[in-house]
Order: structure tokens, then sequence, then C-alpha cells
């Protein structure tokens, strides 16, 4: 099929500028902070599929692909500096509709991954604050409303709070690691390593969505091209940086976390696996609830900077024609994609609206999950 193209005039530019601001420190921690949230809740569920040990090899699977793909995206963004991020990459090499579908398996991942985030940010706040969960949707659109107007306010904002909240969220993983390290005991709690007559390898199979949950996100950074003041420089830097923190970081937090009480068996269906572990560190008083609180922080991260990429992606797929142009007019005075921003807010929370209405022990967010790593691997 052919493409038809249009001639824009300068005006229609202008009202679509973004501006310029992040350096390497700034792309690193919006980087880490889009995946952080992989490690507080979700790689967790695969644990049921596959046991401790299918999940091990599964994570080192994705850990070598995630290398790879950085090092790729960590190439081409620098040559290719569009707020697109891998649609720019697919329409530049294989054309128009490569890109087009590029762009739209994205905006699955991107608005997907904030819904199911946003989910197990009420239940963390729910365990915390001891709320029914029938409060748990009006946690959720506190969150879309605070988040997404601190991305609207300006790009400076949006790099400074996620500078400050990835920082909050490593503090709160390396106090769990230093508590966990006493207790550990990977033979008692960790078994069994695999299912009873399930393989290694089919084990490892079904655990790679889950251990792709601790990766998925940095390769967004390339959707902040545009708005960095030197992308041959400060994208590979920021990019390959970040890639090292996850790495060590996941595997940190799945080693510890099933390692100690309450086991593996136990935070396999847990919506706040760390809770348990605060508790096995801290016991069941206060600090365990203000650490909980604050591991808040590691979902809210990924939250905050997973809606500023899906703002960028609706915002340059409607810029280039695919989706309808006024989406990607930007704020008169803050240069941000306010519109573009709304819309994609919408539509996540209709999404975890979705996944609440469905049937007590549907598999509806699960399947949601899985999703948005499709999503992510289709791109």
């Amino acid at each position: 099929m052919k493409a038809s193209y249009t001639t824009v005039d300068t005006d229609y530019l202008d009202r679509r500028r973004l501006r310029p601001h992040a350096r390497a420190l700034h792309l690193c921690a919006m980087g880490v902070g889009a995946v952080i949230s992989g490690d507080f809740f979700g790689w967790n569920y695969g644990l049921a599929a596959g046991g401790f040990g299918g999940l091990l090899i599964s994570l080192m699977v994705m850990t070598a692909m995630y290398t790879g793909l950085c090092f790729s995206i960590a190439e081409m963004s620098p040559a290719l500096p569009h707020a697109g991020g891998a649609y720019s990459f697919a329409r530049t090499a294989m054309g128009p509709w490569a890109g087009y579908l590029t762009g739209l398996a994205e905006n699955m991942e991107y608005i997907l991954t904030p819904a199911v985030i946003v989910i197990g940010i009420g239940g963390y706040l729910s365990a915390v604050f001891g709320t029914s969960h029938a409060w748990e949707p009006l946690w959720w659109l506190l969150c879309y409303t605070v988040f997404v107007g601190l991305n609207v306010w300006g790009v400076e904002m949006s790099f400074h709070v996620s500078i400050v909240v990835t920082l909050v969220a490593l503090a709160v993983l390396a106090v769990f690691w230093t508590g966990a390290m006493p207790h550990l005991d990977i033979a008692r709690w960790a078994r069994p390593y695999f299912p009873a007559g399930v393989g290694k390898a089919r084990s490892a199979l079904v655990q790679l969505p889950f251990a792709l949950w601790l990766y998925l996100g940095i390769e967004q950074l390339p959707l902040a091209a545009e708005e960095s003041h030197d992308p041959q420089r400060d994208m590979p830097r920021g990019i390959l940086y970040g890639l090292l923190t996850l790495i060590v970081v996941s595997f940190l937090t799945v080693v510890l976390s099933v390692g100690i009480a309450p086991g593996a068996a136990r935070i396999a269906t847990s919506s706040e696996p760390l809770f348990f572990g605060f508790q096995t560190i801290f016991g069941p008083g206060l600090r365990t609830r203000v650490f909980a609180l604050l591991a808040c922080s590691g979902l809210v991260a990924s939250f905050h900077t997973i809606i500023f990429a899906y703002g960028r992606q609706i915002y340059s797929l409607s810029r280039a024609g695919y989706f309808p142009t006024w989406l990607s007019v930007t704020h008169g005075v803050r240069q941000t994609p306010h519109r573009a921003l709304l819309v994609g807010s919408a539509l996540g929370y209709a999404v975890a609206l979705t996944i609440r209405l469905t049937p007590q022990g549907s598999r509806v967010g699960a399947v949601l999950l899985n999703m948005a790593v499709l999503g992510a691997v289709l791109a």
C-alpha cells in the first residue's frame, strides 16, 4: 500500500515544538525509573508457573537479550534523534507502514504498562493505609491526576521528579537487600526450583514475559532524544549506565526476595511482594509500614516515566499524521504534549477499571501484562 504525504508550513511545526533539557544523568534516571517498578511488583507472578529455577534461567536469557537491544538503540538514537523512538527507526529502515505498526505496538506497551502499575500502587497504598479495596480506583485516579499534571508542567519537572523518585526507589531496595542477606536461605525458601513434572526449558520459557518485566521500559529512552541537549553524547551514556544499574538490581531483588521468608510459594501471588520481605526483616511494626509506603516509589517512578513515554509516542505519531494531528499540539508556554498525555491517561485509566470490573480470580491483569510485553517485543 502506498502512503500519501502532505506538505505543512512552519506554523504547523511551531505549534508542535518540544524543549531540550536532558543530560546523561536525566536519561539514566528515566531509563532506570521506567523499569524499576518491575522489581517491586509483577515479576513474582512467574514463580507460580515456572518456579525459582525457571525464573533465574529466563532472567539470564532476558539480560542477554536486553544487552543486545540497548547497544542497538544506543547506536540508533544518536543517529536518528527523533521523539518517535522505535517508530522512527522502523519508518526510516522499512517505510511508513512498518513505522506505523511499530508505533501502534509501542502505544500498546506504554498505555497498558502504567495501567498494570497503577493497580500495584493501589495495592501497596491499600495495604499501608488499611483502606478497603473499594477505594483503589480513587488511588488510581489520584495517581493519574498528579503525574499527568507533573508531566504537563514541563520537561524540567518531568526529569527532576524522575531523578528523585528513582533514587528513593533504589534506596528502598538497598535497605531491603542489606536487611535480607542475614535471613537468606535459598535451600529452604526457594523450593521447589522447578514445578513437578515440568522441564527446565519449559519452566524458563513460560517465565520469559515475567523476567522481561525486570527490563521492560528502558527501550523508551530514544523517545527523549528531541529533548536531549546533546543526543550524540548523552543518549548512549544514559542508556548503557541505566542497563548496568538494572542488571545489578534485578538479580539482587529476585534472589533475595525468593530466598527469605515467607518464600517463593507465598510471594508468587502477592501484589506487594516486598511488603512480606520487610515483615521478615523488621517484623509487623511501624518500620515495615513506612518502608512499604516508600516502596511505592518504585512503582511511582515507572508510572511517572512511562506516562512521559506514551505522551511522546502519541505526540510523534500525531505529528507525522498517523493519529489525528490535534493530539500533537504542544502547550503554548510549557511546550509539553499535553493533549497526548491526557488522551493516553484516559485510555490507561479505562484499562485499569476494566481489570477492576472482571470477576474475582480472572486472569485479565496477567493477560494485560503479557500484552504490554508483546507490544515491547513487536516494537
